[in-house]
């Protein structure tokens, strides 16, 4: 029951705050809330206090006794929501498959139904001796990806 009106407060302060999206949600059995927010372009502190806020205002402590959490999305944690990689373009991706690929590359171009990722490989000539450095992408389904995140670089 506190699940479900927690989901039903989100829902009210994404569709106020169109750019802000869940990530997730958990509420375990001592009534402790975690929300976890991302936005279309991040999240800062004020975002997580518009949500914690939107949830907080709504429920009756005496009604129900609960600790509240708002995060946001950490840069290297994995992408659960497609709509995460909007705001990745042009990062570098590990990506894997449900089959068991693993692709590394750039993230090019997001389409309806997935993701173009691009890397650049060294490759033995056709003729002759040595190596050259060659483009290649990949087209990845959404329903293909078993898990995405970002490869940050220092």
């Amino acid at each position: 029951m506190l699940e479900e009106k927690v989901r039903g407060l989100l829902d009210g302060a994404v569709q106020e705050r169109k750019d802000l999206f869940l990530v997730d949600l958990q509420v375990s059995s001592d009534q402790s809330i975690k929300v976890t927010i991302d936005g279309d372009k991040g999240v800062d502190v004020e975002d997580c206090m518009f949500v914690s806020r939107a949830i907080e205002h709504q429920l009756d402590r005496e009604e129900f006794d609960f600790s509240l959490e708002v995060t946001s999305a950490g840069a290297a944690s994995p992408i659960t929501n497609n709509r995460q990689f909007n705001k990745n373009l042009g990062r570098e991706m590990e990506v894997k498959t449900i089959g068991g690929e693993k692709f590394e590359g750039k993230l090019k171009e997001i389409q309806e139904s997935g993701i173009v990722l691009e890397w650049k490989t060294r490759e033995p000539k056709e003729v002759g001796k040595g190596k050259i450095t060659v483009k290649k992408q990949a087209e990845l389904a959404f329903d293909d990806i078993e898990s995405a995140k970002v490869i940050l670089k220092f």
